[in-house]
Order: structure tokens, then sequence, then C-alpha cells
């Protein structure tokens, strides 16, 4: 499952009054399927679901019941349609047949799509982001069960197979070189999955949306306030946020120590070091604001191997991007245009 989690602040009486707010104008672009755009006011519809390993909430304003939710209906089976190709957990999907016969020809588009991001990420990142990781997680998820720690030489066994290079691309096929690799799209797929849906709203005419795949993405911005306000769970206290932050056409990721962790002092978890096997030691989460999800979700990873100093420098590196980051003794840093309003 992916290991990363927002509280949405979008408490009950978010819609309230509602009724007196309209869209001055709205235009459909090409591919729209209905015609009745928003032209009266807007109420707020919203659908719940499981989905990516993980709860999905979608939540849309339009003037028009029917629209709205045959939007949500399509949008549901859009993430469907994601889990068909990306998945760990379906045997059928193109990915388990990936990590199972090494190579696929004519693989899905969206396939070739996160993985050349994937690797460009990686190269970006000095291989702190590794699709290839999976050999590692499987390893420290058995122990977890035996309530063990992986030993040296077997993390120094399975790291042998971890090396993002293995993965070869292209629009008619794609192979996985070297004995034992396995790919995980876990810090990319969510994110993905969350602009996919975004496309979907665009194409009924939404024009205000909130998109909780596990990472948050946004279409327009909310209808009754300046940006969606969205709560940043704060990684030691779980009933608590650790700020409010506002987006504004733009998505938002968090990875953090906390959600999948493999010792009770948070020093080993899901976040794991492709070049050591371990997880890093300086930070407790890192929450990337991007211009869409996927950057969102696969740079927070990033970041969060990095560490602070190298994560700032990609970030910043990175147009349009910026992150929250909070150190293992509770300090907290962020770049100057991160969107923290309290």
């Amino acid at each position: 499952m992916k290991r990363r989690q927002f509280i949405l602040s979008l408490a009950g009486t978010a819609a309230a009054g509602l009724a007196g707010w309209r869209i001055a104008q709205v235009k459909g672009g090409a591919g729209t399927r209905r015609g009745n755009l928003p032209t009266g006011p807007l109420a707020k519809f919203s659908r719940t679901g499981w989905a990516l390993g993980t709860q999905v909430t979608l939540t849309v304003f339009h003037d028009d019941r029917a629209t709205a939710e045959e939007a949500m209906d399509e949008a549901l089976a859009e993430i469907d349609r994601v889990e068909q190709v990306m998945s760990l957990y379906r045997p059928g999907s193109e990915l388990s047949r990936l990590n199972r016969v090494k190579q696929l020809d004519n693989p899905h588009p969206w396939l070739v799509e996160v993985l050349q991001s994937a690797s460009r990420l990686s190269e970006q990142s000095n291989g702190a982001f590794d699709v290839t990781v999976q050999p590692l997680w499987t390893l420290y998820y058995s122990r977890s069960k035996a309530r063990t720690q992986p030993t040296e030489a077997e993390l120094q066994a399975e790291l042998a197979k971890v090396d993002w290079r293995r993965v070869e691309v292209s629009d008619q096929k794609i192979r996985l070189r070297g004995e034992g690799t396995e790919i995980t799209l876990n810090g990319i797929a969510q994110g993905f999955a969350a602009d996919a849906v975004g496309r979907v709203f665009r194409q009924y005419g939404i024009t205000s949306a909130l998109i909780d795949t596990g990472e948050i993405g946004t279409v327009g911005t909310h209808v009754q306030k300046d940006g969606w306000s969205i709560g940043i769970k704060h990684p030691r206290n779980q009933q608590e946020f650790l700020g409010l932050a506002r987006l504004d056409n733009r998505c938002m990721a968090t990875s953090g120590d906390y959600e999948t962790r493999f010792s009770e002092d948070f020093s080993q978890h899901h976040l794991l070091d492709p070049h050591t096997g371990h997880s890093p030691r300086e930070l407790s989460s890192v929450s990337v604001a991007a211009p869409t999800a996927l950057q969102a979700d696969a740079l927070s990873t990033a970041v969060f191997l990095l560490g602070l100093e190298k994560g700032r420098q990609l970030i910043e590196a990175t147009p349009g991007t910026d992150a929250l980051f909070v150190t293992k003794d509770g300090r907290t840093v962020q770049t100057s245009q991160f969107p923290l309003i309290v």
C-alpha cells in the first residue's frame, strides 16, 4: 500500500451558503463530454471508495447533480483502469506481469509515461528515487512479520538487485534487466491517478474539484474560499495537524516515516534508501506542492531520501514546486513559496 496521508480540512460546513455562489464565466474546452456546464448555483457532491491501497475521496462542485455523479462514476472507473496497469496487488496488472516475465511488448502508454517520468527523476536525484526498490520492501515486510530486522548480508543480497538503470522503456517494449529486478510504483502511481481523475473532471466541464487518491489533486480553486485548505498530518501526533496549506491549482503529497514502519522508534520504515537499504535518519516527513500530483508524489519520496539540504536543492531546481520539511527533532523548514497558512 501507499504509505502517506493527508487529512482534508474541508469541514462539513464548507458548502454552507453555496446557493449564493456562482462561477462568473466557464468555458468548455475540446473534449467536454456534456453541454450543461455550470451556469447556476454550485452544490457540493462527494464520493468515497477504496482503491490504490487507500481510501479515495472525490469532491466536486457543480450545478447539476447528474453531471457530477456521472463524472465521479467515470473518475472511479479511471482509477480502476490505473490499477489494472500499475497495481502490485492485482496479479493480472501490467506491472505484476512485468515483474514476473521481465518484459512487456506493446505496454500500456500510461505505464510508459510513468516509468519515463520515474527515470528522469532518478537521474535528477542521483538515484534517490528508484522504482526497483521492490526487493528491499519485500525483505523488510517478510522480516517484520517475524518481528526481526534484515541482516546486513540479506540487505546486500537484495541491494544487488536494485538499480533504476536496469529498466529499459520505450513505446514498444519495457524490459527489466538483471537477475531479481522488480519494480514498484508506490511512490508515483497515486499521483498519476489523481492527475487522471483531474482530466476526467475537466472533460465533464467541472471547474472546481478536490481529489484525494492518497495524494491530493485539484481542479481550479474552491468556489467559496481562496484556494483549497489542506491539513498536513503531524508526523508524531496523529490527532493533530502540523499546519494548513492552501492549494490553488497545485497538487500536494507527503512522505513520512510514520505510516508503515518496521521499528517502533521510526528509524526503519517503508522509505528505503536504494544505496544503503536503510531508511534515512534525518527527516520525519516532507510535503511537496507541485503543478501535478505525479510530480508531488514522486518528489516527496525523492526529497525525503535525499535529506534536507540536497532535497531543498532539488525542489529549488524544479519549477513550480515547493516543500515543507520536518526533521526528526521536530524542526520545520520550508521553501519560500510553500503555501503554509497556519
